[in-house]
């Protein structure tokens, strides 16, 4: 490994900034954590970062380690970067609905893609990465659902870089979960600042299993992956809100057409949720969301579809 070579990616992590979104039909403000400005393009990288570095200095890895982790895609495009700059081999494990630009850029990163049938159960993938493991020692299994590592790292620093962002009291964060990591890390770290602060998690209408309904199909990538995760059960949420997946298509466009920000779906579903949020405090309240990771990763979904209509281009003169 060359650790200078390491130190100048893992030195792009973190102090993303904070941008305020002004909603003036609304008339609230919105104060958006700019996450897809780390250098994979999503909030994941700060938890590669952190788990690796951690796995180094407890000594679980050795040079012919294979880091193996089952994600819905930005965790796999982070550890491949991470892997790829400390020079360890990475194995990912996704479902074959991932959208194909997650893919090539796992592949890009050098890693290993394994694309598993998940039959709507991401549970699958994990109990894959759990047998393989068992099988061969050089499998370093970071397990993001359930490692407390990923909360505590956003305790302290996604959720302190907000505290020192945003002037206080801050009275609400909303935010859709994956592993939960970040909902309970953030939560921990604005809640112990400001105690009165909600905690609100986004839940697809689609598949709202906080809310106690069945997960069904829905088309925000990176959410909800068909059960609630560890991290999130031991997390203080005080509420859910629900965000159909039309609901944050159109507001990913919007961001992306009416504020040029060129942010994907997940982050859509996040602000269509502050808002909700943000219309019952008033024009004084300030809520806190993330924006998860770049558009670039949505090209062969939903997301972009309505550029597809003929009269989305125009042609010139013959």
């Amino acid at each position: 490994m060359n650790p200078s070579r390491a130190s100048a990616v893992l030195g792009l992590i973190g102090n993303t900034p904070i941008v305020p979104l002004l909603f003036e039909a609304e008339g609230v403000t919105i104060y958006a954590k700019c996450e897809f400005r780390n250098p994979s393009g999503s909030v994941k990288d700060r938890f590669a970062a952190a788990v690796i570095t951690d796995a180094e200095r407890r000594g679980w890895l050795r040079p012919d380690s294979i880091i193996l982790e089952c994600t819905s895609g930005n965790t796999g495009i982070a550890l491949s970067m991470i892997g790829a700059a400390k020079g360890y081999r990475v194995t990912i494990l996704m479902s074959e609905e991932a959208s194909h630009e997650r893919r090539r850029l796992i592949r890009q990163f050098g890693a290993e893609l394994i694309l598993f049938k998940s039959g709507g159960r991401y549970q699958t993938g994990i109990n894959l990465s759990r047998e393989m493991a068992a099988k061969d020692s050089r499998y370093f299994l970071p397990r993001q659902f359930e490692n407390p590592l990923n909360a505590t790292d956003h305790e302290h620093s996604t959720g302190q870089e907000i505290l020192r962002q945003v002037d206080g009291p801050i009275d609400a964060v909303v935010a859709g979960y994956g592993t939960g990591g970040t909902l309970a890390g953030v939560g921990r770290a604005v809640k112990q600042r400001y105690p009165k602060a909600k905690i609100f998690a986004m839940e697809p209408a689609e598949a709202a299993l906080l809310c106690g309904e069945m997960p069904c199909c829905h088309r925000i990538e990176g959410v909800a992956d068909g059960f609630i995760p560890e991290l999130l059960r031991s997390a203080r949420v005080d509420g859910e809100i629900k965000v159909t997946s039309t609901e944050a298509l159109a507001m990913a466009r919007r961001l992306n057409r009416e504020f040029g920000l060129l942010v994907g779906t997940s982050s859509g579903a996040n602000v269509a949720a502050a808002l909700k949020v943000a219309r019952d405090l008033g024009p004084s309240g300030k809520v806190v969301t993330l924006l998860c990771d770049r558009a670039e990763r949505y090209f062969s979904t939903a997301l972009f579809d309505a550029d597809e209509s003929p009269s989305a281009e125009k042609r010139g003169p013959e």
